[in-house]
């Protein structure tokens, strides 16, 4: 009988250690922050792509803290429920969204974590109930006496002179000032080898504004890529796109390249027009338009655009 209680105590227990969810927050126009969770700050330094791992709630009093030090910060419940009922194991994710009245965090997709695309330049960071370490300096300054010696010699004919003059002047202080900087932080970052945020991704030839700083590596779009061809139904197709999307930045030829894996034109305006707000180069958006069939298409993907501009 006791051994039947402790099978049951270890698999309640792994039952409960699996009961957790992740959040997304990323920014929809780059906005770097930090992230509060339940009055806790995550992140050591501010981020525009933040995910938070082993939430055991399903809700979480969410902050989120600027770093221009100008805008106001956010302060909004975050639900981690899928369709108003309490979940485990799922990513939730969550836009940082400018409104004409300031911002708050939008609801964007969920999936079971298994499932969920990979990471890509998102910096990833287990739930903690004590906030990150912060950057510490310590300036220590140094005062001495400067001394300077002189040797002066001189021959010449029928005179041989040679002169030794040690100066060590009391009032001639020198000051010397060191620096040393100290940084510990308690946050990966998953980059696929993109540079730290901040950077800005330069594109050859490109010379236009950008919604993202920094688009999927190659190795990280083929994944993401594999990942919706291996969904059989195009409905599901669209869905594992969108979660993709929703959470990264792509290239317009990367959102092209998604396009075409999809089998009818609506799938494919459907994708386009929901990826355009994180499409790291929106001025070569023309070129999407080799993916329809229709004129029609081409037309309603523009004037959607128009609408957004």
């Amino acid at each position: 009988m006791k051994k039947l209680l402790l099978i049951l105590t270890i698999t309640s227990s792994s039952l409960i250690l699996k009961a957790q969810n992740d959040l997304v927050v990323f920014s929809e126009q780059g906005e770097q922050f930090y992230v509060v969770i339940n009055g806790v700050k995550q992140n050591a330094k501010p981020e525009t792509n933040v995910k938070v791992t082993g939430l055991k709630h399903s809700t979480v009093k969410g902050k989120i803290i600027f770093a221009d030090g100008k805008t106001p910060d956010l302060d909004q419940t975050v639900y981690l429920m899928s369709g108003g009922s309490e979940v485990n194991g799922y990513e939730f994710v969550y836009l940082v969204k400018k409104k004409e009245k300031g911002y708050k965090l939008a609801y964007r997709s969920e999936a079971v974590i298994a499932q969920a695309p990979p990471p890509a330049g998102q910096t990833v960071i287990v739930y903690s109930t004590t906030p990150p370490p912060v950057t510490e300096s310590t300036t220590t300054t140094g005062t001495g006496t400067t001394g300077s010696n002189a040797n002066i010699g001189m021959n010449a004919p029928g005179v041989n002179l040679n002169v030794n003059v040690n100066v060590n002047d009391p009032n001639m202080h020198s000051t010397s000032t060191m620096t040393s900087t100290t940084t510990t932080s308690s946050s990966t970052t998953s980059s696929g080898g993109a540079a730290s945020s901040g950077n800005v991704y330069v594109l050859e030839g490109y010379h236009g504004s950008h919604n993202c700083n920094w688009p999927m590596s190659k190795s990280d779009f083929e994944s993401a890529k594999s990942s919706i061809k291996a969904k059989s139904f195009e409905d599901s197709k669209l869905t594992v796109a969108k979660q993709i999307m929703a959470s990264n930045c792509m290239l317009s030829s990367q959102v092209k390249d998604v396009m075409m894996e999809f089998s009818f034109e609506a799938s494919r305006l459907d994708f386009a027009k929901f990826a355009w707000g994180k499409t790291f180069d929106p001025g070569n958006y023309y070129k999407l338009n080799d993916a329809f069939t229709f004129e029609s298409s081409i037309d309603d993907l523009n004037n959607y655009i128009e609408g957004k501009k």
